[in-house]
């Protein structure tokens, strides 16, 4: 980890599969996003680096800037079934600020090994001057992986 990269990691009781069914469906993101800021999302599920979909997304909830509800469309930049993937968020900001968020996943005893992951150190240059960085708390990492670990492993459930 870097001052410009959070990663959390949480083993998770369940396949490989199962967790990627979620992160590769848009309305997975929603059903395990802890910030409150993912309303809905619009699109298919991802197949490969370049999909797109569109969230819909509601700031209120970080109560940092009033910009109300809007749309960013995400863009797939790693795709590797069962074990990452990963993109960046695209919106009406110009230039696109360039973070990436991603997931990957390692065998465990248990299950699976899940690594959250929040990189900014791409970010166009006028955004690193904001210092804004990083939007996304590693706790709202963490509290996700719980989300996500949650929602995966009641499926599993007999």
């Amino acid at each position: 980890m870097s001052d410009q990269r959070i990663e959390v990691r949480r083993t998770v009781a369940t396949d490989a599969a199962a967790i990627f069914a979620v992160l590769s469906d848009p309305q997975g993101h929603v059903t395990i996003d802890s910030s409150g800021m993912l309303m809905d999302a619009t699109g298919e599920r991802v197949t490969k680096v370049g999909d797109t979909f569109v969230v819909h997304m509601d700031r209120e909830s970080l109560n940092d800037y009033p910009l109300g509800k809007y749309d960013v469309t995400v863009r797939i930049t790693a795709f590797e079934p069962d074990r990452e993937i990963a993109w960046v968020v695209e919106g009406v900001i110009k230039p696109p600020i360039g973070h990436v968020y991603g997931y990957r996943l390692e065998p465990a005893e248990e299950g699976t090994l899940v690594t959250s992951y929040y990189d900014w150190s791409d970010i166009e240059q006028s955004w690193r001057e904001a210092d804004i960085f990083p939007v996304v708390p590693e706790s709202a990492l963490r509290a996700t992986l719980g989300i996500l670990a949650r929602t995966v492993e009641r499926k599993a459930r007999p």
